[in-house]
């Protein structure tokens, strides 16, 4: 009877023995059923004979057991990274200004003509000068004329104005795609009815002279 009990406790050492064993091969402290530390009377836990600092760094009761002998960052929660600043709202960019200038288009051609006069051409440089001096975004060039002569020669003859503004600014260094031409021919006198009559007559040419011109606009920022 004696010696049942005795290999019955033998075998359930045994048992346990292997089961500790098992245990270890995971763990580096004794823990129970519950999956919880087994702890001495003094509140040490029990460390199985796999325990070394590194082993203890990688269980996860490393910490509660040997947190003074772990790395100080392997028990220290990680901080949470700091919110990145928000980027600074990009500056707006300048608004681009216009300034229009409304050139006399005798003051460019000779009359009836589409051919820049020499004092037309040191309108045209102050212009671009002026072009020149700021960050350019497009130079306008509208061109117009009287109602003297029919609607279509009149369209062609503003075009042609302000194909000739266009190409001198041009030949002065200002990109061709900056600078836009339109034509309105007779579609935007400025005198109204102040200039009676039909007839060529030097008195209604000198009366609808304000009608032929080139609003020239240049738009930019400084």
């Amino acid at each position: 009877m004696i010696q049942n009990i005795v290999k019955k406790s033998l075998l359930v050492a045994l048992l346990a023995g292997i089961g500790v064993a098992a245990t270890a091969q995971e763990r580096v402290y004794a823990i129970d059923a519950r999956d919880v530390v087994a702890k001495s009377g003094t509140g040490l836990c029990w460390r199985t004979g796999y325990w070394t600092p590194a082993a203890a760094a990688a269980d996860k009761a490393g910490c509660e057991c040997d947190k003074d002998l772990l790395p100080k960052e392997a028990c220290e929660p990680k901080a949470a990274a700091a919110p990145a600043a928000p980027a600074a709202a990009p500056a707006a960019a300048p608004k681009p200004t216009g300034e229009k200038i409304t050139v006399a288009a005798d003051a460019l051609f000779d009359f009836d003509k589409a051919v820049l006069r020499p004092e037309g051409k040191a309108t045209l440089d102050e212009l671009a000068s002026k072009a020149g001096a700021i960050n350019l975004e497009v130079i306008l060039a509208v061109g117009h004329a009287d109602r003297i002569g029919g609607d279509a020669y009149n369209q062609k003859l503003s075009e042609r104005r302000a194909a000739a503004v266009k190409e001198y600014l041009v030949s002065k260094g200002i990109e061709a795609n900056r600078v836009y031409t339109e034509g309105k021919g007779r579609t935007q006198p400025v005198t109204g009815d102040k200039c009676k009559g039909n007839a060529r007559t030097k008195a209604l040419i000198e009366c609808l002279q304000p009608d032929r011109r080139v609003d020239i606009e240049i738009i930019g920022n400084k």
